[in-house]
Order: C-alpha cells, then sequence, then structure tokens
C-alpha cells in the first residue's frame, strides 16, 4: 500500500527563491515604501534638524578654525606693555616700577590661562561674552574646589602678628578747612576769620573733616600739611600749606588709637585668614596651570 505523501512546510526563504516574480517585485514595492514613508517621518523631527544642523556647524568650525598651534604660547607684545604703563596713572604723571609693571603682567597672563583653560572646558559655551567673563568663571570653578579648614591657634596669632593693624584703631583728627589757595588771598581770609566777619560763600565752601586717620592726612594732603595740623593748639584757626595750596585750618580734637588684641577680633581675623588662605591657594593652582605654558615677551 503506498505510503500517505506528507505535506512539508518549506523554510521560509524558499518561499522566496521559488515564488513567482510578481510576488517578489509586490513585496520589494511594499518595502521601499515603508523605508521612504520612515524618512518622511523622521524628517518632520526637530531634535533630528538640529542634530544635523549642529554637526555642519561644527565640521565647519573645524576646519575653518583649527586648534593653534602655539595655544600653550602667551605673547607679551610690547603694545601690551605699553598699555599697562600707560593706564598705571590716568594722569601719566607717574609711571609703574618695574615690580609693579610686572605685577600687572602676571596678573594678565594668569587671567588669560584661566581664559584659554575655561575655553578647554567649554566654560563659554553658548556665552558671547568677553575674555575676562570667561576667566572669571574658571576663577569661580577653581575657587569652588578649594576647601580649607578652620585656622589653628597657632596659624592665626602668626597671621594677626603680621596683620595687626587691620584692626588696629587709628589715631584720628577732626578740623575745619578752606579751599585751597595762594598765601595771601589765605592770610586775607584768616583775618576776616579771626574778626568774625568773613562772607557767607567762605563759611559754605568751608569743609568739616571729621575723624579722619591721621595715616591718611599724607596722601591727601602733603606731609607738611599733616605735621602741622598736629603740632597746631586745639581751637585756633591757623595757616596751613597743602601740597594744593595755602588753606586756613583749625584743629577741632584729636583721638588717640587703640591697639587690637587677638581676643577682641578673633572671629573677624578668622574670617580674614580664611579668605587670604583661599586665594593663595587658589593662586597656587594658577601657577600650577602656568607650569604648561610658555610665557614669552616680545624684546
Amino acid at each position: 500500500m503506498p505510503a500517505t505523501p506528507v505535506e512539508v512546510q518549506p523554510f521560509p526563504i524558499s518561499r522566496i527563491e521559488g515564488s513567482d516574480p510578481n510576488d517578489i517585485a509586490h513585496g520589494a514595492t511594499k518595502s521601499s515604501r515603508s523605508f521612504v514613508s520612515t524618512l518622511v517621518r523622521l524628517s518632520r523631527e526637530p531634535l533630528l534638524h538640529f542634530t544635523l544642523l549642529g554637526a555642519i556647524i561644527f565640521g565647519i568650525d573645524a576646519v575653518l578654525h583649527p586648534p593653534a598651534k602655539d595655544e600653550k604660547v602667551i605673547t607679551v607684545t610690547k603694545a601690551m606693555r605699553q598699555s599697562f604703563i600707560d593706564n598705571f596713572d590716568e594722569d601719566k604723571e607717574r609711571a609703574p616700577s618695574e615690580a609693579q609693571l610686572q605685577k600687572m603682567i602676571d596678573s594678565w597672563v594668569a587671567s588669560e590661562i584661566l581664559y584659554r583653560e575655561g575655553k578647554a572646558l567649554a566654560v563659554d559655551r553658548g556665552d558671547e561674552t568677553i575674555r575676562d567673563r570667561v576667566a572669571y568663571k574658571m576663577q569661580l570653578l577653581i575657587f569652588d574646589q578649594i576647601r580649607v579648614p578652620r585656622p589653628t591657634d597657632e596659624q592665626l596669632q602668626a597671621w594677626f602678628a603680621e596683620n595687626h593693624a587691620r584692626f588696629d584703631e587709628p589715631e584720628r583728627v577732626s578740623f575745619y578747612i578752606t579751599p585751597p589757595t595762594d598765601q595771601e588771598t589765605a592770610q586775607r581770609q584768616l583775618d576776616d576769620i579771626t574778626q568774625q566777619r568773613e562772607s557767607e560763600e567762605l563759611q559754605k565752601l568751608t569743609r568739616a573733616i571729621l575723624g579722619r586717620p591721621v595715616e591718611s592726612l599724607s596722601a591727601s594732603f602733603g606731609d607738611s600739611f599733616r605735621d602741622g595740623l598736629l603740632a597746631m593748639p586745639q581751637g585756633e584757626w591757623k595757616l596751613l600749606q597743602s601740597k594744593d595750596g595755602w588753606h586756613v585750618a583749625r584743629l577741632d580734637s584729636r583721638q588717640a588709637g587703640n591697639l587690637a588684641s587677638l581676643d577682641s577680633v578673633r572671629d573677624e581675623a578668622a574670617r580674614n585668614w580664611h579668605t587670604e588662605e583661599t586665594r593663595k591657594r587658589a593662586w597656587e593652582a594658577v601657577k600650577r596651570l602656568k607650569a604648561s605654558y610658555q610665557v614669552r615677551n616680545e624684546p
């Protein structure tokens, strides 16, 4: 008796290989339509547009602005040095010393290093501000990483011994002074004041300076004015010469200074120590960055 034939299901690919060509064409057309449909759907996605646009922009930027070969070289130009000198004193009456000029250059170099390091970390991404703004952001990053513990008593005592003048109460004076003029005019004003016949205008122009630290008088009026004022008897009008001219002045009061003790200002001293130590460590961090740079000065 002949065996009953068994129907065998073919492997799926055999259906393609042995199928009718029309069926194959139909399947290919259907796949093409699905692919096109997918492309159309993706083309409407804003995120895809942004990604492609970003790739194009960065690609063009890489071609037009290749990395600088000397990005670790900082050049202090002649013009830059001259600008530091010119900006030191607006009136151009004083030029900076070599030490002062070098300090300004070091500060600028540190700022430039922070700017470049900030750029390398993309701190400025999306921010079209000047170099100092980027350098400032880098400073904030450095300061954020610094952890300074509370000072020991020995550290605070040593620091206070060097900086106690910040906390000492200075000697102060209070006095009246007329505007600067020539000696002859100042003498007439003195005569009018002592005889109580000074004009209203002179009364309005006469200034009262109260509680002025003695140590600040030289910078404003000159050494001879300071010495003359301190030698005057209180309550008497006298002629005094300052670096700006002649004045009529009267010393009203003189308050002695007072030396501060660490115990009386311990908390404030600790805060100041902490601020200085933080800045010191931040500057050391900048110096470590500077080690990888070459600072070149034009002859």
